[in-house]
């Protein structure tokens, strides 16, 4: 779990611009249409099963190496992914296909068990010790918020909050990482606080579209004693979001840490790669850190959701 934030490594916005560049070419509208089949989907084969996300992604978690399950990834490899997620969001899953096949990813469609709606799953096989992790976009309709997990397992059941929100709120996109944060020497694995990840190549290509995120982390009780929740934007202050999250989250009676109002130690993500790129661009970002005791509880969990969703809801309007 996590007891604080890191020293970030951050890229200069110049590298930064130019990956971007390299990843989208020109712009492109967000989808209105998508392909059917995923590209390696035979017409004649039967439909695959259903996918109950929360279940995949806690056993996909459960089988991260404790060590050495992390390489750092070149700048093609990461582009590569991050190029086939914007080929996703303009609908071309076929040129997405043929371009994650070259990183030894795939790109497969189905069906979310509870609500039958469309997403593509970008994953790269469990075998591979790279550590990279996967990305869902929904393709029921156009894209308009997403869910970062960057410390799943460091930060316990962070990936099943992540995986509920996601199946709950429709235009959304799940980036998880996929491995601990001190999967490799000197925090290389930590993708809150590294840039040349691919991770942060993929939430970079988004929030250049324009995405708001909702990045979700756990902390030690001790850490922040009182509080369940510790709310902020990183190193954005105040915002209209940011205040409504906050009083969804008393709401529904968690006691809530506002980074932006008081000091809530170093739990405030001031220091986040992927929060500094969203205030850079002047894009939505909540930074969410949350109690143990709250995310070892199911009930409590289903209630930061449900707060959470209404969040993502209002951007998917």
């Amino acid at each position: 779990m996590q007891v604080m934030d890191d020293s970030p490594s951050r890229a200069p916005r110049s590298r930064r611009a130019l990956l971007i560049a390299l990843a989208l070419g020109t712009a492109a509208a967000v989808p209105t249409t998508y392909a059917l089949l995923s590209p390696d989907t035979d017409p004649a084969s039967p439909t695959p099963p259903k996918l109950h996300l929360t279940h995949q992604l806690a056993a996909y978690v459960e089988d991260f190496p404790t060590h050495d399950g992390y390489r750092v990834p070149t700048r093609a490899e990461r582009t590569a992914v991050a190029t086939a997620v914007t080929e996703t969001l303009r609908g071309d899953l076929k040129a997405a296909g043929r371009r994650l096949r070259n990183v030894n990813y795939r790109l497969r469609t189905t069906h979310l068990a509870d609500s039958d709606r469309k997403v593509a799953e970008i994953a790269e096989p469990k075998a591979t010790g790279r550590g990279w992790g996967r990305v869902y976009v929904d393709l029921s309709e156009p894209v308009r918020w997403m869910v970062q997990v960057p410390h799943p397992r460091s930060d316990l059941h962070t990936e099943l909050i992540g995986a509920d929100l996601f199946a709950r709120v429709p235009g959304g996109v799940l980036v998880l990482a996929g491995a601990p944060r001190d999967a490799a020497r000197g925090r290389t694995a930590d993708m809150a606080h590294r840039s040349r990840t691919v991770f942060n190549a993929v939430c970079d290509v988004l929030v250049d579209r324009r995405i708001p995120a909702l990045q979700v982390h756990g902390f030690a009780d001790a850490s922040s004693p009182g509080h369940d929740v510790v709310l902020s934007t990183g190193p954005a202050g105040r915002t209209p979001t940011a205040s409504a999250a906050a009083d969804r989250l008393a709401a529904e009676g968690f006691r809530v840490c506002r980074a932006w109002s008081r000091d809530c130690g170093q739990l405030e993500g001031r220091t986040n790669v992927q929060a500094g790129a969203a205030a850079d661009l002047d894009v939505d970002f909540l930074h969410v850190e949350n109690s143990h005791a709250l995310r070892e509880d199911p009930g409590a969990r289903a209630r930061l959701v449900t707060a959470l969703s209404e969040v993502a809801r209002r951007w998917s309007r």
